[in-house]
């Protein structure tokens, strides 16, 4: 694809940047990660940066935030030189970067978090009322439900990322840099979000959005800026791409078809079946079951218990089931042990807190789940881990600078096929995948459904939960739509468009001609 790159518009005149990038670059010992990004950050625009994982985004705007220090290039703020060590002194300037990752701290209150560092005080001590009264409104700015007072631990992933974006608003900015912001919010946090952006905008804020979902860039940003393998592709205004368009400049070549053919329908028993679940004492419950060959999608609204009955079933939640049958056998009661040695496997939407182990190499998060399969002494065995480690990074098509890599110094999209290749160590029957592609960009993205699309091929059932609804629609040969804790609809064949899954999960009417209950 062949597009130039205009820095603005034509007709429009520039404003001054806030903060210009020349010729940055970055380098660890003798690899370089960015190299050579000139870019004009300006007031009252949302500027998006868009790549592929791996592209150089989180570097850039590390370096930009003080988080990381450039090997090469300056920076300028108002015209005048800047260099931030750290990234105190970047937000003293008025730069603030929002984590794609959850770096709050768990034990404290939401105000404790929002005011760590920065706290209030009345007479020599802490002003709980007045962090409580500023925290609740900034809340309310970003449209969470959270509380001032509420333990972070407690909240969901979705809330404690408002949380991190209402910290960055508590002080005014010139700059807010915000990381896939959207990644764990439901579709209504999604529109308060983009119109918290929009505000700020409004207000002359420069704003510096990362994200993967392109129809948010393509509805919010003002220009975009390209990466691709730590390199600047160019800047376009939004206006003048379309999203195959910036997809296509993401990844350097014309895209193929997202998702895999849809397959014949599935008609051998059940390899899993789920009867009378109930979880959390009855406030979620539901019966399913899924065929050798078949992709099972679980949709609804953030809240409708689709991870909670899941969790359930593995036994992360309180739950019991009138029954549970993995290809045709009884298992006793919900559990991951004994799922697990049945033949069924869960790769959880919380790849960092719960799903790999950050601070540990490819081996131990490949083989610790499956220890009594690959060392069936207990034994570790470092040649076996070796091979194994090889035969995943071929296989799963994880990208690495060495075998000895931490997991948590891999991209999204690497941790999670490294998650996926963690549980198929297990050579299960029954793959249970909650959020498969969060926060990965749509080569991977790519990937992982090619992936999916093998496992059922090969005749394994995978069940889908997913909160992105042409993934959804995508994947999936049947869908059950859960509602308040409850399946409120199964759609198959034609029936399965964008459209029928928002009407079961968000109507509460009768179910329309073409569908029938779970």
């Amino acid at each position: 694809m062949s597009l130039a790159a205009p820095d603005t518009a034509p007709g429009r005149t520039a404003p001054a940047p806030v903060l210009r990038a020349e010729s940055l670059s970055k380098a660890y010992g003798p690899i370089t990660v960015l190299s050579d990004v000139t870019l004009d950050i300006r007031p009252g625009e949302v500027h998006a940066i868009i790549g592929e994982n791996g592209a150089g985004k989180s570097t850039l705007m590390r370096l930009l935030s003080g988080h990381a220090e450039p090997t090469g290039g300056a920076m300028a703020m108002a015209g005048a030189p800047v260099a931030f060590t750290n990234a105190v002194q970047a937000e003293d300037a008025g730069i603030v970067l929002v984590h794609q990752e959850i770096l709050l701290a768990p034990d404290l209150t939401v105000a404790q978090n929002l005011f760590l560092g920065r706290e209030l005080s009345r007479l020599f001590a802490v002003d709980d009322r007045r962090m409580n009264r500023r925290t609740a409104e900034v809340l309310a700015q970003v449209g969470a439900s959270a509380r001032p007072w509420t333990i972070v631990g407690d909240l969901p992933l979705a809330q404690r990322q408002l949380v991190q974006i209402a910290r960055a608003l508590l002080d005014d900015r010139k700059v807010i840099i915000l990381d896939e912001p959207t990644a764990m919010l439901a579709h209504d946090e999604v529109d308060a979000l983009l119109d918290i952006v929009r505000n700020l905008r409004a207000q002359g804020v420069a704003v510096l959005y990362i994200s993967h979902r392109l129809e948010e860039v393509e509805a919010l940003a003002d220009r975009v800026t390209v990466l691709r393998d730590g390199k600047m592709i160019g800047t376009w205004p939004a206006a003048d791409l379309d999203q195959r368009q910036m997809a296509e400049l993401m990844v350097g070549r014309e895209l193929s078809m997202l998702y895999p053919p849809k397959r014949e329908p599935a008609t051998a028993e059940p390899a899993l079946t789920v009867e009378d679940l109930t979880v959390d004492h009855g406030r979620i419950t539901g019966s399913f079951s899924v065929r050798p060959g078949e992709v099972l999608g679980i949709g609804g609204m953030i809240g409708a218990g689709r991870t909670e009955l899941i969790e359930g079933l593995m036994g992360l939640r309180p739950s019991q089931a009138g029954a549970i049958r993995v290809n045709g056998t009884a298992v006793a009661k919900p559990g991951v042990g004994a799922l697990m040695a049945a033949g069924v496997v869960y790769l959880t939407e919380d790849r960092k807190g719960k799903g790999l182990l950050l601070n540990e190499g490819l081996g131990p998060n490949l083989i610790l789940q499956a220890m009594d399969m690959i060392n069936p002494r207990l034994r570790l065995d470092r040649k076996k881990e070796a091979a194994v480690v090889r035969s995943a990074v071929e296989d799963y098509d994880i990208r690495v600078r060495s075998l000895s890599i931490e997991a948590g110094q891999l991209s999204g999209g690497n941790q999670q096929k490294l998650l996926l290749a963690k549980v198929m160590q297990a050579d299960p029957s029954v793959v249970i995948i909650d959020e498969p592609t969060r926060g990965i960009d749509i080569g991977n993205k790519s990937q992982i459904y090619r992936f999916i699309d093998g496992l059922v091929r090969a005749g394994k059932a995978c069940v889908v939960i997913s909160s992105e609804l042409p993934e959804l629609v995508g994947l999936s040969d049947r869908v059950l739509v859960m509602r308040g804790g409850r399946f409120v609809a199964e759609l198959t064949g034609g029936d399965i468009t964008e459209q029928n899954v928002v009407y079961a999960a968000a109507s509460s009417g009768k179910d329309t001609e073409g569908r029938k209950r779970a």
